[in-house]
């Protein structure tokens, strides 16, 4: 004859884990509400007022006018510093070398000026990015 082994009965603690948890439905509602809601005031909504060629324009013409800016005051003090040197020094070849650095500088001046004035007269042929001249 065959024995059969029977476990034995389960503990209450064991019957109570076996028992599946109730979510109340109207809470998980709310809370899902709850949630949407929050997340909704925590995003910020992204407004695109330009698109990325007219702001990227902008931020080339502003870069280039600060370099124009400070490329003017650095001209200025070069040339008075050159100027002066010129002036009072006894040494022909530090007013060689004045004159030559004074040069230099009006032609790099000029040159970064005469970009800005470049691109200002060019730029209007290509509007939308066909020749328009």
């Amino acid at each position: 004859m065959r024995k059969e082994i029977l476990s034995p009965p389960a503990p209450a603690s064991m019957k109570q884990k076996q028992k599946r948890l109730k979510i109340p439905l109207v809470r998980l509602f709310y809370h899902a509400f709850v949630f949407t809601l929050l997340f909704m005031m925590f995003t910020q909504t992204a407004y695109a007022a330009t698109d990325v060629w007219t702001k990227a324009s902008e931020i080339m013409k502003d870069v280039y006018n600060q370099i124009v800016l400070i490329s003017t005051v650095a001209a200025i003090v070069t040339a008075s510093v050159a100027l002066l040197m010129m002036n009072f020094s006894r040494s022909g070849r530090t007013v060689d070398e004045s004159r030559a650095w004074l040069k230099r500088i009006c032609i790099t001046w000029a040159v970064l000026n005469g970009l800005g004035f470049i691109m200002a007269y060019v730029t209007p042929f290509f509007s939308d990015g066909k020749w328009s001249g």
